[in-house]
């Protein structure tokens, strides 16, 4: 075979997880994007909503695994040397649909090739073939090296395990709500009164934390110096609102580490009667408005929900979505962005 080489890496990427505005939950997913010739894998594929094999969440041996199987170290799970590329963040069967390549080896190299969507044990490449994509030839050594570098003596491997956050205020009922729903979605939340006395490697776990609204700026500013003493990395930001879907999306975005230039949803802002959303490439693209009532009751409206071309639009605000405090949500399968609404 006379594929021309490529370059062959692997790269932080998150699928964002969320309480969506029909109350349904969205698994929060940490996992190794493949980067070819510089460029993540999964931007190649339009706008799917899957993960890569190599997830923090699977667990040493599992996580391992799947590394031997990319190395071409075990068998093929799918017939014809097939291997999942990306699966479904949410389960891990094929019914819900998975990129599947051939990965097989010339000479010292590797080659991937022949991906397609599939959806059961039998692929149909002619209808539901990725014909844009691949083949790729990789370097042996650079492609070893890359995988390999990941693996430990003991077994165990170097991606972070699952985020954790730590909200801070009285155990009121909109911070027990919120760490409930971040730990259903994945994310690991506890609650506290008081960090400013937690020993340094205990503050460098979070990622990010979150200040209840009746926190005193007194008290922020002591928690501030205790993370940074750490050298912790933790995003700190004060809740915009108690809405549990809200602060859930205003916690994903935190947790966002993605390069500014492999990101597909690049702004947003809202005010007045429009919301600016700004991608870099084709993607589906939700918004959703919160707002409180007068009796501090929490509503969600979806605005909006379609695929958008690179660039920036505009896309009109319902005046009765965006009464009083309100905030927009924009959300991607990759990313998520919240704005409040400026008033006129």
């Amino acid at each position: 075979m006379t594929f021309r080489y490529v370059t062959f890496g692997l790269a932080p990427a998150m699928r964002a997880g969320g309480v969506l505005a029909n109350g349904a939950y969205q698994i929060h997913r940490d996992f190794l994007d493949f980067v070819v010739d510089g460029r993540p894998l999964l931007l190649r594929l339009a706008d799917l909503d899957a993960v890569s094999p190599l997830a923090s969440d699977l667990g040493p041996s599992i996580f391992t695994e799947q590394i031997r199987r990319l190395l071409l170290e075990t068998d093929a799970p799918l017939d014809g040397g097939r291997f999942v590329i990306y699966g479904c963040p949410e389960c891990e069967g094929l019914e819900c649909g998975a990129v599947t390549a051939v990965i097989e080896r010339d000479g010292a190299d590797f080659v991937w090739r022949d991906f397609v969507w599939q959806t059961d044990e039998t692929p149909d490449f002619e209808l539901n073939g990725y014909h844009g994509i691949g083949p790729y030839r990789f370097r042996g050594e650079q492609y070893r090296a890359a995988l390999e570098r990941l693996l430990l003596a003991d077994g165990a491997h170097e991606v972070p395990t699952g985020p954790r956050v730590l909200l801070v205020g009285q155990r009121a009922a909109v911070l027990a709500k919120l760490a409930a729903a971040l730990r259903r979605i994945g994310i690991g939340a506890e609650i506290t009164l008081d960090a400013v006395g937690a020993l340094a490697e205990e503050l460098r776990k979070y990622s990010a934390v979150v200040f209840g609204r009746t926190v005193g700026q007194e008290e922020r500013d002591a928690v501030r110096d205790a993370f940074a003493t750490a050298r912790s990395e933790a995003v700190l930001m004060t809740a915009l609102s108690p809405i549990v879907p809200l602060l859930v999306a205003q916690v994903e975005q935190a947790l966002d580490r993605t390069p500014y230039d492999r990101r597909r949803l690049l702004g947003l802002t809202a005010g007045g009667d429009e919301a600016v959303v700004q991608v870099a490439s084709e993607c589906r693209v939700r918004l959703v408005a919160h707002r409180l009532d007068r009796l501090s009751r929490p509503h969600a409206h979806e605005l909006f929900d379609a695929s958008l071309e690179p660039g920036a639009h505009r896309i009109p605000l319902d005046a009765r979505a965006v009464r009083g405090e309100s905030f927009v949500v924009a959300r991607t399968s990759d990313a998520v962005l919240v704005t409040p609404v400026a008033r006129r």
